[in-house]
């Protein structure tokens, strides 16, 4: 049990002072050290250390001796990595992120759904359907924890089932970007017919083996997300504090 209170705590430390660095509160190229985040956390060294550690994982820091951590810019951050990615998402980074990733889902996902319907099994092309169906129930009676649940999967059996080994190691990213969207309240109280419609049409084109169609109908799915989150983004209240996540 302590040992899992002293990850906890850690991990609580690195995701602070990694948003620091992506808001640029803690600038690039300045540093602190190991006995200041102590003293400023009242924590040991080695919880300390173990921040550092994680920080320095995703390219946020990197650690010298006598300098201690020294922030780096966003070149040199692991972009790819779910965990910074749900930080930037937490951070008043949050619509370039959320732009970023919307166009990496256009560029992948639409030629996902085409790998799919080409190269899947009929038994997992099939899996879809009852999926979107479940994505409609749930979405329609405003069910959002529900909804999210099955538009995981959904995303998820798409990406790893596309022929293509990189695209299925995205699809934990794509998991962070739809949980985000609904933590962060960028899902509407009921997700629009046409999103549900463009996901059935998804499944239905990859079920019946029709490349074209599913990726058509996927581009269609992007194209609507994008146009949610613009709208959502419009509706939020402008402050100069962030809410508590």
């Amino acid at each position: 049990m302590a040992s899992e209170a002293g990850n906890l705590l850690h991990h609580d430390i690195s995701q602070q002072l990694g948003v620091e660095i992506i808001d640029g509160e803690w600038e690039a190229g300045t540093s602190r050290t190991l006995e200041e985040i102590q003293s400023r956390f009242g924590v040991s060294r080695t919880v300390a250390r173990e921040a550092s550690r994680q920080l320095e994982a995703l390219g946020l820091v990197q650690t010298r001796r006598r300098l201690g951590l020294t922030a780096q810019g966003m070149e040199s951050w692991n972009v790819l990595d779910a965990q910074l990615i749900d930080w930037r998402l937490h951070s008043t980074d949050r619509e370039a992120q959320i732009y970023s990733l919307t166009q990496l889902r256009l560029a992948v996902e639409p030629q996902a759904a085409e790998g799919t319907a080409r190269f899947a099994s009929v038994h997992t092309r099939a899996r879809l359907l009852p999926l979107a169906s479940e994505m409609r129930r749930t979405g329609e009676a405003g069910l959002l924890d529900e909804f999210l649940g099955y538009d995981i999967e959904f995303h998820t059996l798409l990406l790893r089932s596309s022929g293509n080994e990189m695209f299925a190691a995205l699809a934990d990213l794509v998991a962070v970007v739809l949980q985000g969207r609904t933590e962060l309240g960028l899902m509407p109280a009921q997700p629009k017919p046409e999103a549900l419609d463009g996901h059935q049409a998804v499944a239905e084109a990859v079920f019946e083996g029709n490349p074209e169609g599913a990726r058509r109908a996927m581009e269609g799915v992007l194209r609507e997300v994008h146009e949610a989150f613009s709208e959502a983004e419009l509706a939020q209240p402008r402050s100069g504090a962030r809410s508590a996540d």
